[in-house]
């Protein structure tokens, strides 16, 4: 952030291009905003600062930094937890028949559609998505959002289409990893020794093959929902929503240092936080597993 172009001071004055600007002013603000201190003595305090959950002001709205990232992450974390839910709901049976399936005209059918997942970006699909609702129906993305807690029936009719958008590329994911770790348990001795037994094949699929095979795939939803929380930048910019992506990139663009730094930080504790709870989920349906 330092090493990059601009200064900050000098866009809160008078933007990049400096013009007829008092050097002394631009000194003196530069000396409010801490600027003018060496680095490390900059790093330091704000490091000092986190420890005490204390992470500044923003240099551009002169706001508190958490009352900002207040403001915006309930609706990053709505968009991540609905696509979250939404996607694992549809790959885990569609990636399991794929398997128990293979090469058949339902398997074909769903790879088609997972790699077109994966091939094409979420942004793009939600540019489509908006196109076809405009020409359609007229509909646009609101310029105002309103919170679950106001309005839940306006609230999912503002966030389906990024729902939408951001979830089929997330379960293209991992209903790709669902179908081949089934189908890798599925060559297993026990599993033929269960068919031999006479098993139905949904105590079969469901009981010794699914529950053996979901533990990679419990950690590809995981890294995807924590990829989520800061990932959506470009989804958020179609969409018109105000959410932690677009507010990392506003405070980049604006050299705004306490609130990338903040953001850096909480996307890092998500992916941390998250990983721990995939290694108890591990331990909850593998009583193989222990960390002792």
């Amino acid at each position: 952030m330092n090493i990059i172009p601009g200064d900050i001071a000098l866009l809160i004055i008078g933007g990049d291009q400096g013009g007829d600007i008092d050097p002394q002013e631009l000194e003196n603000l530069r000396e409010q905003l801490g600027l003018n201190r060496p680095l490390l003595v900059q790093f330091f305090s704000w490091l000092w600062g986190v420890v005490q959950l204390d992470f500044r002001e923003s240099l551009w709205t002169g706001a508190p930094v958490l009352e900002e990232l207040a403001i915006r992450f309930p609706l990053t974390l709505e968009v991540a937890i609905a696509a979250t839910l939404v996607s694992t709901i549809i790959a885990i049976p569609l990636g399991t028949i794929a398997a128990i399936r293979q090469d058949t005209w339902i398997d074909y059918v769903v790879r088609v559609i997972s790699i077109g997942g994966l091939a094409i970006p979420s942004f793009w699909t939600g540019i489509l998505i908006i196109l076809f609702l405009v020409l359609l129906f007229e509909w646009s993305p609101p310029l105002e959002f309103v919170t679950l807690a106001e309005d839940p029936w306006e609230n999912m009719k503002q966030l389906i289409w990024p729902i939408v958008s951001v979830g089929y590329r997330y379960a293209a994911v991992t209903t790709r990893m669902t179908r081949s770790t089934v189908l890798e348990v599925m060559r297993e001795d026990y599993i033929r020794t269960a068919w031999a037994k006479g098993l139905r094949e949904k105590v079969v699929v469901v009981k010794h093959t699914l529950k053996n095979a979901v533990l990679p795939v419990i950690t590809i939803i995981g890294t995807e929902f924590a990829f989520l929380i800061g990932g959506l930048v470009v989804t958020e910019t179609v969409f018109t929503l105000n959410g932690i992506g677009s507010f990392l990139v506003d405070a980049i663009a604006h050299r705004d240092i306490p609130v990338v730094q903040a953001l850096i930080i909480m996307i890092a504790f998500t992916f941390v936080f998250v990983n721990l709870v995939i290694d108890l989920i591990y331990a909850w349906i593998d009583p193989r597993i222990s960390y002792r």
